[in-house]
């Protein structure tokens, strides 16, 4: 089944260690650099929540409506879209490109909505940025510590160009393991047997479960 359970676990536990970064505000300076931009999301966002009894609690409405407004502006959800889906994102319609974007957003918000509500007393240490000031792709590494063991939070960043230029997040890396290449092997299967339009029926199928609060 596409998107098992285990695997959704997984993400919710990576997820709610970065929902400490995933709620900024939604203008920063173009020049700002890509590890001082995710330290200071993540002290901004764990007051936030902090602050927040309906965002600690997973309320859905209120998760979406902070992921459209905070989260997709700093991320570059087509370019993640694409890598998950692989090769065949080239051979897609541009409405078959919308419909996957769709509802892959729809079931990272939705796991978004149960990872907020584990969000307590988490805090982030940055490592030390190995790149170089003309490099327009890095990988900001981090340290989530808080209750258990410390988690390994990795995120890889590109520069824009342009009126919106900055640094956007497209992909995640929880404890070794690339968020978007996980993605991408299970959402290949699906592909192998079913074509894009399979992937987007299976991806609509499990956000109506998620939605109805069952389980598979």
């Amino acid at each position: 089944m596409l998107i098992n359970r285990r695997f959704l676990a997984r993400v919710a536990c990576s997820l709610a260690a970065a929902a400490t970064l995933a709620l900024p505000v939604s203008v920063f300076a173009a020049d700002e650099a890509p590890d001082a931009l995710i330290k200071r999301l993540a002290d901004e966002t764990l007051n936030a929540i902090k602050s927040d009894a309906s965002l600690r609690n997973g309320d859905l409405n209120k998760v979406m409506a902070l992921v459209d407004t905070k989260i997709m502006p700093n991320v570059d959800f087509r370019r993640m879209t694409a890598a998950a889906v692989g090769p065949q994102w080239r051979q897609a319609s541009p409405d078959q490109q919308q419909r996957l974007q769709a509802e892959f957003k729809s079931l990272l918000v939705r796991t978004y909505s149960g990872a907020l509500s584990q969000v307590s007393d988490q805090s982030i240490v940055i490592k030390p940025l190995r790149a170089s000031p003309e490099d327009k792709e890095v990988v900001v590494r981090t340290e989530v510590t808080g209750r258990g063991d410390p988690i390994q939070l990795d995120y890889r960043l590109e520069k824009t160009p342009g009126d919106g230029a900055g640094w956007k997040i497209y992909n995640l890396n929880v404890l070794g393991v690339w968020l978007v290449e996980t993605y991408r092997s299970q959402f290949a299967q699906e592909i192998n047997a079913k074509g894009i339009d399979g992937l987007i029926a299976a991806l609509a199928a499990r956000n109506t479960a998620n939605q109805a609060g069952k389980k598979g």
